[in-house]
């Protein structure tokens, strides 16, 4: 099944046959009080300089956020947007819960983007996906609603089958669904990594979507994060997630390696490659 992603210039085609999509994540001010205050000023120059940066690390797809406290989301979102956009030719994710936000973002997209997100809560579905109709593209399913993340694997299977079968009937088809699991961190409970490995799992044998994941959530609170953020996303890769949320730099290697084993890399070209490119940065 592929979801295909575009932009004016690029596609973006997400299949379990095929490389590993790598959404980028850090256009989003959560966390970021440089970014958020840069946004509350009205300057975009860090915005399009993250969007620089992640696609020169590997990002395929960039991940537009817009939730700065006290802005108004719909207008920055769109201008978001449209500097991203400007500034590099790679398909958008573009990141919000609020339906206005999102049309307004979605109205001056260029082509076909993700949608992230819509849950399982009716509020969510009935607001979202009509959306996502509207416009033709992609969105993604986070597998909670209104009692929050399940804390099992058939709960979540079933909100995943709920986002699926409401967009299927608004005539989304289901290749243009892509399904979060969700990820907690096991630092706070050492079996929330295996309830996601066995929920993808799930969704891949009975639903058979593509699939996104926030890895680094796995590891929030602990130490050397990088070590736990990639073999957790080797194995959530394995499992069957296809285009994860992360920080590309951080992990593309760690990425590159699971598509190797995993038999998406002939000859080994990407791999080398960009080992390659790591010697050349280290020596420079």
């Amino acid at each position: 099944m592929e979801t295909v992603l575009i932009s004016p210039k690029k596609k973006a085609v997400i299949a379990g046959s095929r490389p590993t999509v790598l959404i980028g994540e850090r256009i989003n001010p959560t966390g970021k009080k440089k970014l958020t205050a840069a946004l509350q000023a009205g300057d975009m120059d860090i915005v399009r300089q993250e969007a620089l940066d992640q696609v020169k690390a590997g990002a395929d797809v960039l991940d537009v956020n817009a939730g700065v406290p006290g802005a108004d989301e719909a207008a920055l979102l769109k201008e978001m947007v449209q500097v991203v956009s400007a500034t590099m030719d790679v398909p958008l994710c573009i990141d919000s819960n609020s339906p206005d936000a999102l049309k307004a973002a979605l109205a001056v997209y260029k082509g076909k983007p993700l949608v992230n997100s819509v849950n399982g809560e009716e509020q969510s579905l009935s607001r979202i996906l009509p959306l996502v109709k509207e416009y033709g593209a992609a969105v993604v399913g986070l597998t909670m609603d209104e009692a929050g993340i399940p804390d099992t694997a058939d709960k979540r299977l079933s909100i995943a089958v709920r986002i699926v079968e409401r967009a299927e009937k608004l005539g989304i088809p289901r290749e243009d669904i892509v399904i979060d699991c969700l990820t907690l961190t096991v630092g706070a409970d050492s079996k929330a990594g295996l309830v996601t490995l066995e929920t993808v799992r799930r969704v891949k044998q009975e639903l058979g979507t593509n699939m996104t994941l926030g890895a680094g959530n796995v590891s929030f609170g602990l130490p050397d994060r990088s070590l736990l953020n990639g073999i957790f996303l080797a194995m959530v890769i394995a499992a069957g997630v296809t285009c994860p949320i992360v920080d590309v730099a951080k992990v593309r290697s760690a990425v590159l390696a699971a598509d190797l084993v995993l038999g998406r890399d002939d000859y080994a070209s990407r791999y080398i490659q960009d080992f390659r490119g790591r010697q050349r940065n280290q020596t420079a």
